[in-house]
């Protein structure tokens, strides 16, 4: 017989969308000293990454990265139930956002736009304060493998606005389809899906096999790179968001592969200044060149 869990999963979010902060963070200290110890898999992978992105700095360091991020994304695992089931007014109050203008400028002059959004902890924050801004966007979704999740995350994601989730077993098109409308895209350009239309681009130094779609989409349709960057303060519980101006002259003349690396550059940038907000769970490293080990 199955279980719908999905009358218990409203009611748990619902909950943590009506908490105050001192409750939620109460919630994301519990689960993130408990989830280092039961998910002991991801742990490996994080204090792999860590190892492999930061290998000068001393490992009692790395520790102490390893457990503020499951910290962080205990609490904005728990904050889901901000952005999915508190008043507009909270989330605007709990996720400040600056330069909404570069948006602004871009829509009044129809330009097509892909906001270019890190694996930061605040992602998803951040998606969601920019659907209450924008009146019609689109982003890759990857499918839940429990329907009942699945229903929870998509009826989240899409609660604001118009907003399109491309799921990423129809691939890229159905994001390109949309861009083509002039609608603007959330995309994700960093994660490891294998070699298929990617190629092995440095990250911290490391071979890592980076989707090449970011800079052949921005060339084959002259749309404006727009990074957006959240941080999350774990002593306040905000989600600063920053919208920057437009990538120059991106990618320009170069090949797709050096613009790939330019923008690998750019997230180490952002990620270095406080390692913990990246998301190490992610076997970033997962596809390794030819004859090279395994790293997981």
């Amino acid at each position: 017989m199955n279980f719908n869990k999905l009358p218990l999963l409203r009611s748990l979010f619902t909950y943590f969308g009506r908490s105050s902060f001192p409750t939620r963070r109460r919630w994301a200290r519990a689960l993130g000293w408990l989830a280092p110890h039961l998910m002991r898999s991801r742990t490996r992978i994080v204090r792999t990454n860590l190892a492999m992105a930061f290998p000068d700095t001393p490992a009692e360091v790395r520790e102490v990265w390893l457990r503020k991020h499951f910290h962080l994304l205990a609490q904005s695992l728990v904050d889901r139930g901000l952005c999915w089931f508190a008043p507009p007014q909270r989330i605007v109050e709990t996720v400040p956002i600056e330069g909404l203008e570069h948006l602004d400028a871009l829509l009044a002059d129809g330009r097509r736009i892909i906001m270019l959004a890190p694996h930061l902890v605040g992602l998803d924050a951040s998606a969601t304060r920019l659907t209450l801004f924008l009146k019609e966007s689109a982003t890759m979704y990857t499918r839940q493998s429990d329907p009942d999740v699945d229903q929870l995350v998509r009826e989240g994601r899409g609660r604001f606005n118009t907003v399109h989730l491309i799921s990423r077993h129809d691939g890229v098109r159905g994001l390109i389809r949309q861009l083509r409308r002039g609608v603007p895209i959330y995309y994700l350009p960093d994660m490891d899906w294998g070699l298929e239309g990617a190629a092995f681009v440095p990250f911290f130094n490391v071979p890592a096999a980076t989707l090449l779609t970011t800079a052949q989409i921005a060339r084959s349709f002259d749309a404006a790179v727009v990074p957006v960057l959240s941080r999350l303060d774990a002593e306040t519980g905000q989600y600063h968001v920053t919208v920057m101006p437009p990538l120059e002259s991106f990618p320009g003349d170069d090949s797709l592969e050096e613009a790939t690396a330019r923008i690998n550059r750019l997230i180490e940038d952002w990620v270095r200044p406080d390692p913990a907000q990246y998301y190490w769970v992610h076997r970033r490293y997962k596809t390794r060149p030819e004859g090279e080990p395994r790293l997981y």
